[in-house]
């Protein structure tokens, strides 16, 4: 089953529901993983929702749609987490109004919206773990939402494992016995990849 925009909501969801009784502490601490704050990290991730969705409204085929999103500089975390989480319902609600066979770039390849709607759960949900484990909390998303993100974006047919534990090792959060550990990863975009 591909992504959906249904997908993205759970994901999203997900993200504010777990970051959300953090929004009275300090986001300018350094992410559990990752090289960015919180605060930059959230901001990244309301930044590249938002793009997505506009690639999918402007269906450019060889760049980006011009344009960089960030929170005002006085925002304060919840504001922050609202910038990021907006941006995601931005972009599932353009996934669901995009005709299933539009393209639009995307360095990995020509995607589609159920791509584009599974790069919105990577970024939400592992970005979300990210900036959760700096501030000493965690992610616990659907496992079914995982599955299909995971099969869609990191296909692996001899990935035997909790899908966010999959997830988290094809982005290079975890490490797998008996697996080599994911540098330099990349998902798929609609195939091109594979």
């Amino acid at each position: 089953m591909p992504v959906t925009a249904d997908d993205l909501d759970t994901a999203l969801s997900c993200l504010a529901d777990a970051l959300g009784p953090a929004t009275g502490r300090d986001w300018v601490v350094p992410p559990g993983t990752g090289d960015w704050n919180c605060r930059t990290t959230a901001e990244h991730v309301g930044d590249c929702l938002l793009s997505y969705a506009a690639q999918l409204v402007a269906q450019p085929d060889s760049r980006y749609v011009r344009f960089l999103a960030v929170a005002d500089e006085g925002a304060s975390p919840a504001e922050v987490l609202e910038f990021a989480v907006t941006g995601g319902r931005i972009l599932a609600s353009v996934v669901r109004t995009t005709e299933p066979s539009g393209r639009a770039y995307h360095p990995t390849g020509l995607a589609g919206p159920a791509h584009f709607a599974g790069m919105g759960c990577v970024e939400a949900l592992v970005h979300g773990e990210d900036m959760a484990r700096g501030l000493g909390l965690s992610l616990d998303p659907p496992r079914d939402v995982c599955a299909r993100v995971l099969e869609a974006m990191f296909p692996h047919d001899d990935l035997d494992v909790d899908p966010w534990t999959g997830l988290l090792w094809a982005t290079d959060r975890v490490s797998l016995p008996g697996r080599e550990r994911q540098t330099g990863w990349r998902w798929v975009a609609d195939g091109f990849s594979r």
